[in-house]
This record gives C-alpha cells, structure tokens and sequence, in this order.
C-alpha cells in the first residue's frame, strides 16, 4: 500500500475537518456548488467521484467476467442483504432510538426526519465507494463490478416502493433522473472510459505500460475520495457546527446498523465457504451506503437544511472511519477463507 491508502484514515479525518472549516468560511461558495446540479446530482460531486472511480474501471479485466457465473453466491449474498435485509433494521433501529429511546431528546418533527434519512441510507446500497473497499481488501475487481451492476438494475426498481413501504408514504415522490443519472455518472460512464482505455493497452501488448498507468492512477482514487468528502462536509458545515449533539444521536444507531450488517454478511460469506476476494466486497457493499444518492434524495424530498439532509451526512461522517476499521479487519481474517 502506498502513501496514500496506508494513511487514509488521517487523510479521511483532515478532509472532514476542512470541509467544515472551508463550509464556515466561505458558505457562499458552497452555496454556489450546491447549485450547480442536473436532476438534484451535483455535478462537481459527480466529477470528484468520477476521479475515485475511473483508476478501478481500468483495472477490470473483462475477460475474467465469464467466470464470475461459476460462483454464484456471492451475488446472492449481496442481493439477500442489501433488498430484504438492510433496509428494515436501519428503518426498525431510526424507530427504535427516536421513537422510543431518545423520544424525550429530539422532538417528535426532526426525530422522523432523523428516520426518514436513515431510511435513504438503508435502502441506498454502494455503487461508487464499494470499489475503493474492494481494491483495499483485495478484492476481485471483475465479481466487485457484476455485484455492483446487480444492485444498480434491482435498485431502479425496489428504490422507491421500499422507500415508500418504510417512510409510510404512498405517493412518495422519488426523482429518477437522480437516480438514473448518477448510475449513468457513477458506474456507466467511468466504465466505459476504463474499459478503452484498457483495450487500447491491450492491443499493444504492453504490460508494463498498464502497471505503470495504474501506479499512476491509483492516487487519484483517494483524491477523489477525500474531495467527495471535503464537499459533503462543507455543505453540511454549519449545522454540525451548531448542533453537535444531535450528530452524536444520529450516529449511535448508524455505527450500529453498519457494523451489524457486516457481522452478518461476513458470518454467512463464511458459512458460504465464498472465498476471501468474493467474500469482502460482498460484506462491504451491504455494509456501505450510496450516500450521493441518500443525500440527493434527502434534500429534494425534505430540503438541503432539513433533519433528513443532514442524517444522510452523519452517515458519511459515520461511514468512512468505520469502512476503514472493517477493510482492517478482513485483511487480518483473510485466513478465515479459502
């Protein structure tokens, strides 16, 4: 691991406390980005994540996808979490603490646009940040991809009735071209670039041109990472400023949810018998979030400053250190797996 992945954590944690300090200082900036969006996906987000992805794409070598049909279980693992799974505990613990245990805390408006942001998060599995969990734990580039496709086709259509089911609104109104639109950023067109530029290195059959471009590229991942997280952040900057307690409420039943998730994801991926480079990016891709899309949907359903935004923010806030202790973990237990 170079420089960069070795001390992501660190970067991680500078880039959150930038983000805010850049957000109070210059909100009218932030303002300005916040508005630069196509179908509520913010363009400059989008061009950050497409940095983080791009280095991933190019790695994939897609002669090996036949072979991912020989090992099916890991796509049933990833469908079995992210649709009949996580989306329930994540709404059943939002209930839980702000409807019962922190119902004295927070009052009864903001506690179910507390929930309604967990919810989004619940039911918006990874499709971007998956692949830099995947390359940190070694993880099969080309299974990673056919998992992630998978949650891509299933969330068009389970999206919004699960959503809907959860939140308990019937004409919930959730904007597709959001969704659509950051597949098509995200996943599609990264993709596509990766995959020229690989043939093309291909064609020349030189290997040592694609290890050096990948050498080159693969700071770039962290680069984007940590500006995706440098923006949400400063968007988000004076609330967590302001109220820092109602960050702490909102982050004790996400740290839950996360690492319960992949408590059981990586028990079954072991019961399985799925081998280690399966086994990871399928545990992580339930356990992570599509937080672009939770936060998109959060800010046009309930607005940019509402209890739901700003659940959907703590969730990064929440999510990167602890993706980072569990990429930790299932590199010291790659012995639990063939």
């Amino acid at each position: 691991m170079g420089i960069f992945e070795r001390y992501l954590s660190l970067w991680v944690g500078l880039s959150i406390l930038l983000g805010v300090l850049l957000g109070l200082w210059q909100p009218t900036l932030f303002q300005m980005i916040a508005n630069l969006e196509i179908a509520h996906v913010n363009v400059v987000v989008a061009v950050f994540i497409w940095v983080m992805i791009y280095p991933m794409m190019v790695q994939i070598d897609f002669s090996a996808i036949k072979d991912v049909g020989k090992n099916p279980n890991g796509l049933l693992l990833t469908v079995i979490i992210n649709w009949l799974i996580k989306p329930f505990t994540m709404a059943a613990l939002g209930w839980l603490f702000f409807n019962v245990l922190f119902v004295d805390l927070v009052d009864p408006v903001s506690a179910q646009e507390y929930i309604a942001g967990m919810i989004l998060l619940g039911v918006a599995p990874c499709t971007a940040m998956v692949f830099v969990w995947s390359q940190l734990t070694k993880g099969d580039p080309n299974y990673t991809l056919i998992q992630v496709s998978v949650n891509d086709v299933i969330m068009i259509f389970a999206f919004a009735p699960i959503t809907a089911f959860l939140l308990g609104v019937s004409d919930i109104q959730v904007p597709w071209g959001t969704l659509l639109i950051s597949v098509l950023l995200y996943v599609l067109l990264p993709l596509i670039v990766g995959v020229v530029t690989r043939m093309r290195l291909d064609r020349q059959q030189n290997t040592l041109a694609l290890t050096h471009l990948l050498s080159r590229l693969k700071p770039w991942s962290v680069v984007g990472l940590l500006a995706t997280v440098i923006l949400l952040f400063g968007f988000q900057a004076n609330t967590i400023v302001s109220e820092p307690a109602i960050i702490g409420l909102i982050a004790i039943p996400l740290i839950i949810q996360t690492y319960g998730i992949f408590a059981i994801a990586y028990f079954i991926a072991k019961r399985m018998k799925l081998p280690h480079n399966i086994a990871a990016p399928a545990s992580l891709i339930g356990t992570s979030n599509f937080f672009e899309l939770a936060v998109a949907v959060a800010i046009s359903l309930f607005g940019l400053h509402s209890g739901a935004a700003l659940a959907t923010v703590v969730g990064v806030l929440v999510e990167v250190p602890i993706m980072l202790s569990l990429v930790a973990f299932i590199n010291r237990t790659q012995h639990w797996f063939r």
